[in-house]
């Protein structure tokens, strides 16, 4: 009788180890590759300047000309007067300006 109630035992210990390692598997595929993927994009949006190139989560292209804090201005195209201000979260894609 006790031998049957330790083998239980045991196989609670099994059940919980196997879960652990599942759960943990699951993390290394899917959240650790999401966390590094918004480190990559903080850094981008903290290395931004003035005069960079930038490609907007909509698909427009344009030129940063102000940074503030939370927003930065982007002027799009070739008119002068197209300035939009945007949340620095609106930025997919910095390309920087070359040094000429």
């Amino acid at each position: 009788m006790y031998a049957l109630a330790a083998q239980s035992g045991s196989n609670w210990i099994l059940l919980i180890l196997v879960y652990v390692l599942i759960f943990g598997g699951f993390w290394f595929i899917f959240m650790r590759p999401q966390k590094k993927e918004q480190k990559r994009l903080q850094a981008m949006i903290a290395d931004m300047a003035v005069g960079d190139t930038v490609l907007t989560t909509s698909g427009f292209y344009g030129v940063i000309i102000d940074i503030t804090d939370d927003d930065v201005i982007v002027e799009f195209g070739s008119n002068k007067n197209c300035r939009i201000p945007m949340q620095k979260a609106a930025i997919a894609q910095v390309e920087k300006a070359s040094a000429e």
